[in-house]
């Protein structure tokens, strides 16, 4: 870890397992720095082990599953420049493990399906995203990792899902509401009839009215733009890419929402795109674009996904920097 940090700033990521939270959370590391970042997730605060789980019917999504108490109290701590000594969940044996002493650190991402669910915990954050995947790209995912991979039978992929349902729209979806940012992957609606999953629409909701946090807009801020970027400057591969910006609302809050339907052909020149978009939180121009290409190895780079992904994360350095040097004019007055 880096030296003590004056400020410690506290970011939420919250989404169902598969969702793409860890390609996510490797972006920003990439961003930040391995040394700046401690990720912590919050399945270490299990309090019903694989085999309680299963004797009681309670999955892990339920919040009884779960020791919110004791959740709180260590980010809280940590926030407070604390160190604690954090329960571990061993995801292999489905036990227990005794705990892990966490130092504070500059930046905290606490990760995992109840970021944004207890409202104490939420109360902490300074920054949030949700990342929603829609029923049908998940059905689809899962079915191919488990399927082509894990060589599992369509029944029973299918099963697993809807068995997970309803505790899923009980306790984990509606955090949406709570995010200053939400990733919505859904299918595309460039062709009609498209197998799922394969091409998609990447929709960036962002809440207006949070503290500090300016939303990324498409050519004129508050406007309705629809856009095909596809020409001269943007190759396009059929179908092609559509692009769309407007002001909506979203469980009756104000949203600015940007969206991306289709794949990048050649992602050097998303550079185009990124010169049409205001208020990024880039420090020079083309840097969005270089972030992406920093690694196109990632899931996702070449649709949405990825630009809305680093796109995130460079809102959530532009909140580090706020919340950090407001902590240093308020030290600097203190002591002058």
């Amino acid at each position: 870890m880096t030296s003590k940090p004056d400020r410690v700033v506290l970011i939420g990521v919250a989404g169902d397992s598969g969702c793409g939270k860890s390609t996510f959370l490797r972006r920003l590391t990439d961003l930040f720095g391995s040394e700046f970042v401690t990720v912590i997730c919050l399945d270490d605060y299990h309090c019903l082990d694989r085999k309680q789980r299963k004797e009681t019917g309670i999955t892990a999504l339920d919040p009884r599953a779960n020791n919110f108490d004791l959740m709180y109290e260590q980010i809280k701590a940590l926030k407070n420049g604390q160190t604690i000594n954090k329960p571990i969940y061993n995801h292999e044996t489905g036990m227990i493990d005794p705990p892990e002493l966490v130092h504070p650190n500059h930046i905290i991402v606490v990760e995992g399906l109840h970021p944004l669910y207890d409202e104490r915990v939420r109360s902490l954050l300074d920054f949030s995203v949700y990342l929603d995947i829609s029923d049908e790209v998940k059905i689809a995912w899962k079915i191919q990792r488990d399927m082509a991979e894990r060589g599992h039978r369509y029944e029973d992929v299918l099963a697993a899902i809807n068995a997970r349902r309803p505790d899923f729209s009980a306790y984990i979806e509606p955090q949406r509401e709570f995010a200053d940012v939400v990733i919505q992957v859904l299918p595309t609606q460039l062709l009609k009839e498209e197998k799922a999953g394969k091409i998609l629409r990447v929709r960036l909701i962002q809440r207006l009215g949070v503290e500090g946090f300016e939303p990324a807009y498409l050519f004129d801020e508050g406007s309705t733009i629809d856009w095909i970027p596809c020409g001269l400057k943007l190759t396009c591969s059929y179908p092609g890419i559509r692009m769309h910006y407007g002001p909506d609302a979203y469980y009756g809050h104000p949203v600015s929402v940007l969206e991306v339907d289709g794949e990048f052909e050649n992602l050097e020149q998303v550079i185009y795109i990124e010169s049409h978009m205001s208020k990024t939180a880039t420090k020079y121009h083309g840097e969005l674009t270089h972030l992406v290409l920093q690694h196109r190895e990632y899931p996702g780079s070449n649709n949405g996904t990825g630009l809305f992904q680093v796109l995130t994360g460079l809102k959530m350095r532009a909140t580090y920097e706020r919340l950090t040097a407001k902590e240093a004019r308020i030290a600097a007055t203190a002591n002058a």
